[in-house]
This record gives C-alpha cells, structure tokens and sequence, in this order.
C-alpha cells in the first residue's frame, strides 16, 4: 500500500488530503459514463365516474352542477337542512365548489362519498 497526497475542491473551500492506494495496476483511471435508464411513471388511481341516474332529476334530488370528485359530504341521513345550505363539497379543476340544498328539509338518502368521481347531473342526495 502506498499513499498519494491528493488536493481536493469542494465548494470552493482547497483541501489537502492523503489517499491510501490499495492496489496500482499502472493503468490510468477510467473516468465512467453516466448511464441512462428508463423512468416508469404510474398514472393516479381515479374511481370511475358514476353514471348519472334517472334518480337525478326526481324530487328531492340535488344532482352535481358539474363533474367533479367529491371533496366532502357535510350532512348525514336524518339532518334536518335549511335552504341553501352546504350539503357537499366538490372539486373540478382545482377549484371547490359548494353544492347547497335548494330547499329545506331531511336528509333521507346520500347517494355519495368523499372521493367519489361524479358526472354532471349524477344524484348527491336526497331531501324528503
């Protein structure tokens, strides 16, 4: 074994250093090139979007204005609701959209769930 003082550069900073050889073939160093490999990238993972049901545009049913993933839902079966309150949340394009019951009454049936990918049109809930 035999060492090399060696004088090293990093980040601007001069360093001198001793560098222990363990084996000299003679041979001069080999710089390596950089090797290219391909980069697989998995697409995200979406729920299908629910088909709009003949359900949609009964009585009682607040459908989506647009389609969208369904951010959140704020009520639950047996809440009584006042005109034009919150009852989901929805995301299109970045942007949230609050969806409000166009009339006051009980919740009777949730048609959604956080996560959900909705079509215009599709039903959200229900108000009896």
């Amino acid at each position: 074994m035999t060492t090399k003082k060696l004088k090293i550069t990093v980040s601007g900073k001069v360093y001198d250093v001793l560098v222990e050889v363990l084996e000299d073939s003679g041979a001069p160093a080999v710089a390596a090139r950089p090797v290219i490999a391909p980069v697989t990238i998995a697409a995200p993972v979406l729920s299908a979007p629910k088909p709009a049901s003949p359900m949609a545009s009964g009585p009682g049913i607040v459908p989506a204005p647009l389609a969208g993933i369904v951010v959140s839902v704020d009520v639950n079966v047996g809440d009584k609701l006042t005109a034009e309150q919150t009852v989901v949340m929805m995301e299109a394009m970045k942007m949230q959209t609050a969806i409000s019951a166009p009339v006051g009454g009980t919740v009777t049936e949730i048609y959604v769930k956080r996560g959900d990918t909705v079509t215009e049109g599709s039903p959200l809930i229900k108000i009896g």
